[in-house]
């Protein structure tokens, strides 16, 4: 019984020997099983003092890194809390900032709104001023125009009544013509006075025929160069005057057989007399009425002449078209020298160019689909005076 209780304490003393690293201790060396035992209690005592101190000292780890992570938490708290009032303070000092700019851009915002206004007003003023001025100014032209108007009224009126004026003096005139007419028309020139007439009137003609084949070439010309211009209105306008002379032409041959005999101018007296180049030229009524009539057809090319130019856009130049230097329009040959029928057409047609190439009825008017020249402004440009007879 005994050597069985030995032997269990010597495999117990072997298991505790291995399991505490040390080495077994030989046969010959070993305590008594009593004090074996008890240093057995006494270890495993001390054991269980140094498991529980272990314990102990874990426990008191735990808690010395529980406080210092409770420290750690509470200085994080800290630290946040530190943040969260800088933050804070940055909030309201950036607030403040923002407050603050915001008052200096609403004060600047104010001050441009109020320089803004400022100017508007002044602008407003200006404006005010200007269309002030404007007002007043256009109440002056207005004025001005006024006058002008009620002076040009008053010119009118003055000439009208200093054509009314002329217009009786030469019906005066006439009525006295027609008198002289009467006497006159008792009187005939002799046989050798009326030949020698109709010898001028010969060779008057046999000169025109002439001179109007040369003027045939030079409206050829004039065609060609209205075309290179590219002037088609003055182009229309000159074909229709060379047709209306090419009409006279055919009339001018027919009249080979002329019966100076049956014809009034060439045995009735001069009863007029008029001016030109500083010399005085007589003439009978057939002569004068010719004359009159070359102002008259004068004028109506001229107004069509210086449409056509106005309609091609082309500078004003009465004495480049072909009609104003021709001049032939209406002379027949008869009665009066080609060049004082010349020179009252192309007097006539120089202002009957101006009204046309102005769009105005100045020297003339319209009348039945033409162009007729005013009776004061004829009478103006020939000066008919009436000859006395003993």
């Amino acid at each position: 019984m005994k050597s069985n209780i030995f032997n269990r304490m010597v495999v117990a003393l072997v298991v505790s020997a291995v399991s505490l690293g040390g080495s077994l201790p030989t046969l010959a060396q070993q305590p008594p099983p009593e004090k074996n035992q008890q240093e057995s209690q006494d270890k495993q005592k001390q054991k269980s003092e140094n498991k529980a101190q272990k314990k102990q000292e874990q426990h008191q780890q735990q808690q010395d890194k529980q406080q210092q992570k409770a420290q750690k938490q509470q200085q994080q708290q800290q630290q946040q809390q530190v943040k969260q009032q800088q933050k804070a303070q940055q909030q309201q000092e950036l607030q403040k900032q923002q407050q603050q700019q915001q008052q200096v851009k609403q004060q600047q915002k104010a001050q441009k709104e109020q320089e803004l206004q400022k100017q508007q007003q002044e602008q407003q003023q200006v404006k005010q001023q200007q269309k002030a001025q404007k007002q007043q100014e256009l109440q002056k032209q207005q004025q001005e125009q006024q006058q002008v108007k009620q002076q040009q009224k008053v010119q009118k009126q003055q000439e009208l009544q200093k054509q009314q004026q002329q217009q009786q003096q030469q019906q005066q005139q006439q009525q006295a013509k027609q008198q002289q007419k009467a006497q006159k028309q008792q009187q005939r020139l002799s046989q050798q006075e009326q030949q020698q007439r109709i010898s001028q009137q010969q060779q008057r003609l046999e000169q025109y025929r002439e001179h109007l084949d040369q003027q045939q070439r030079l409206a050829q010309q004039q065609n060609a160069l209205l075309q290179q211009q590219k002037r088609m209105a003055q182009y229309r306008f000159q074909q229709q005057y060379l047709q209306r002379l090419r009409q006279q032409q055919l009339s001018l041959r027919n009249a080979r057989n002329y019966n100076y005999g049956r014809d009034p101018y060439f045995y009735t007296p001069p009863s007029y007399r008029y001016s030109r180049g500083g010399r005085y030229y007589e003439t009978n009524q057939y002569g004068a009425n010719l004359l009159r009539q070359a102002v008259n057809y004068g004028y109506e090319e001229g107004f069509r002449a210086g449409q056509a130019d106005r309609q091609d856009h082309w500078g004003y130049n009465f004495e480049d078209s072909y009609a104003y230097r021709d001049a032939n329009y209406g002379y027949s040959g008869y009665y009066v020298d080609r060049d004082d029928y010349n020179h009252y057409f192309r007097e006539g047609f120089r202002r009957g160019y101006e009204d046309g190439y102005y769009s105005r009825y100045q020297y003339g008017r319209r009348s039945n689909g033409k162009y007729v020249i005013l009776g004061a402004v004829l009478g103006a440009i020939l000066v008919l005076e009436a000859l006395i007879n003993d």
